[in-house]
Protein backbone atom coordinates (compact mmCIF):
# COMPACT_ATOMS: atom_id res chain seq x y z
CA UNK A 1 0.00 0.00 0.00
CA UNK A 2 1.27 3.42 -0.98
CA UNK A 3 1.65 6.27 1.50
CA UNK A 4 0.24 9.57 0.59
CA UNK A 5 2.99 12.17 1.02
CA UNK A 6 2.93 16.16 0.17
CA UNK A 7 5.47 18.44 -0.91
CA UNK A 8 6.70 21.64 0.63
CA UNK A 9 5.54 25.17 -0.44
CA UNK A 10 5.95 28.27 0.45
CA UNK A 11 3.20 31.01 1.57
CA UNK A 12 3.71 34.48 1.22
CA UNK A 13 2.24 37.63 2.81
CA UNK A 14 2.93 40.53 2.39
CA UNK A 15 2.46 43.21 4.28
CA UNK A 16 1.45 46.73 3.22
CA UNK A 17 2.00 50.64 4.86
CA UNK A 18 0.13 53.90 3.77
CA UNK A 19 2.05 56.68 2.42
CA UNK A 20 1.69 60.68 2.80
CA UNK A 21 -1.54 60.61 1.35
CA UNK A 22 -2.97 57.19 2.49
CA UNK A 23 -2.54 55.01 -0.17
CA UNK A 24 -1.60 51.41 0.67
CA UNK A 25 1.58 50.26 -0.71
CA UNK A 26 3.63 47.33 -0.46
CA UNK A 27 6.67 46.96 2.08
CA UNK A 28 7.68 43.83 2.90
CA UNK A 29 6.92 40.00 1.84
CA UNK A 30 7.50 37.05 4.63
CA UNK A 31 8.00 33.48 3.48
CA UNK A 32 6.84 30.45 5.26
CA UNK A 33 7.84 26.84 4.37
CA UNK A 34 4.54 23.83 5.17
CA UNK A 35 5.45 20.89 4.36
CA UNK A 36 2.98 18.13 3.33
CA UNK A 37 0.81 19.89 1.30
CA UNK A 38 -0.94 18.25 -0.87
CA UNK A 39 -1.71 20.19 -4.90
CA UNK A 40 -4.56 19.04 -7.28
CA UNK A 41 -4.61 21.27 -10.69
CA UNK A 42 -8.75 22.17 -11.13
CA UNK A 43 -8.53 23.68 -14.30
CA UNK A 44 -6.68 25.70 -16.91
CA UNK A 45 -8.97 27.96 -18.97
CA UNK A 46 -8.21 30.45 -21.60
CA UNK A 47 -8.79 34.26 -21.29
CA UNK A 48 -11.57 36.07 -23.30
CA UNK A 49 -10.84 37.53 -26.62
CA UNK A 50 -9.56 41.05 -25.43
CA UNK A 51 -6.61 38.92 -24.32
CA UNK A 52 -5.46 35.96 -26.50
CA UNK A 53 -2.74 35.04 -24.73
CA UNK A 54 -3.88 35.06 -21.19
CA UNK A 55 -4.59 31.78 -19.43
CA UNK A 56 -6.11 31.07 -15.73
CA UNK A 57 -4.93 28.15 -13.88
CA UNK A 58 -6.88 26.86 -10.85
CA UNK A 59 -5.71 24.78 -7.94
CA UNK A 60 -6.54 23.55 -5.09
CA UNK A 61 -3.91 23.14 -2.61
CA UNK A 62 -4.70 20.83 0.63
CA UNK A 63 -2.95 21.98 3.96
CA UNK A 64 -1.96 19.35 6.79
CA UNK A 65 -3.75 19.54 9.90
CA UNK A 66 -0.68 20.98 11.13
CA UNK A 67 -1.18 24.52 9.70
CA UNK A 68 -3.75 26.71 11.68
CA UNK A 69 -2.68 30.01 10.19
CA UNK A 70 -5.12 32.12 8.67
CA UNK A 71 -4.74 32.37 4.59
CA UNK A 72 -6.48 35.40 3.90
CA UNK A 73 -4.77 37.15 1.48
CA UNK A 74 -1.79 35.00 1.46
CA UNK A 75 -0.19 33.63 -1.72
CA UNK A 76 1.31 30.27 -2.49
CA UNK A 77 4.53 29.56 -4.67
CA UNK A 78 4.67 25.83 -5.50
CA UNK A 79 6.42 25.10 -8.69
CA UNK A 80 8.37 28.49 -9.17
CA UNK A 81 4.14 29.89 -9.66
CA UNK A 82 3.01 32.44 -7.20
CA UNK A 83 -0.90 31.34 -6.54
CA UNK A 84 -3.55 33.44 -5.15
CA UNK A 85 -5.28 32.74 -1.91
CA UNK A 86 -9.00 33.02 -3.04
CA UNK A 87 -11.32 33.94 0.43
CA UNK A 88 -10.86 32.49 4.19
CA UNK A 89 -10.00 28.88 3.63
CA UNK A 90 -11.39 26.97 6.79
CA UNK A 91 -10.66 23.44 7.52
CA UNK A 92 -13.21 20.48 7.64
CA UNK A 93 -13.80 18.91 10.91
CA UNK A 94 -11.15 16.81 12.60
CA UNK A 95 -14.17 14.19 12.80
CA UNK A 96 -14.53 14.39 9.10
CA UNK A 97 -10.83 14.07 8.44
CA UNK A 98 -9.35 10.65 9.11
CA UNK A 99 -5.75 11.52 7.01
CA UNK A 100 -3.83 14.59 7.37
CA UNK A 101 -4.89 17.01 5.57
CA UNK A 102 -8.18 19.16 6.62
CA UNK A 103 -8.19 22.57 4.55
CA UNK A 104 -8.63 22.81 1.31
CA UNK A 105 -7.10 25.85 -0.24
CA UNK A 106 -8.36 27.45 -3.79
CA UNK A 107 -5.65 29.05 -5.74
CA UNK A 108 -5.57 30.84 -8.98
CA UNK A 109 -2.53 32.47 -11.00
CA UNK A 110 -3.36 34.56 -14.42
CA UNK A 111 -1.13 35.12 -17.05
CA UNK A 112 -1.00 37.23 -20.17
Amino acid sequence: MAVIKGVPVKVIRASVTTDEHGNEIPDTETYEQVDNVLPAPVSTTDLSESRPNGDRVDMMFHFPKTYKRSLRGAFIEYNNVRFSVVGDPQPYLDSLTPLDWDRPVEAVVVDG
